[in-house]
């Protein structure tokens, strides 16, 4: 499936240090999806980086053609987000 990226999308990513080869990966192989607010869905994958693992999230409008990445953070706060099976 493919996504576009949304204006804001890319200012936050950069913003917060992120590279889009990061969110690619989580885009195309995702640990979890889950529902979001209004409809989104929020893809979401566990990720190394050099200070250590942090949850990488990122946030996708279905409602488009191509679905489109609204945002996208990484947390270390895992347990918060991450759900068991």
């Amino acid at each position: 499936m493919s996504f576009r990226f949304t204006a804001h999308a890319l200012e936050e990513i950069a913003r917060r240090g992120l590279d889009r080869v990061t969110i690619e990966q989580v885009l195309k192989a995702p640990a979890q999806k889950l529902a979001g607010r209004s409809g989104r869905l929020v893809y979401q994958s566990r990720v190394h980086f050099p200070e250590g693992e942090f949850l990488v999230r990122v946030i996708v409008d279905q409602g488009t053609e191509p679905p489109a990445v609204v945002t996208a953070y990484r947390t270390s706060r895992i347990a918060k987000y991450w759900r068991q099976p």
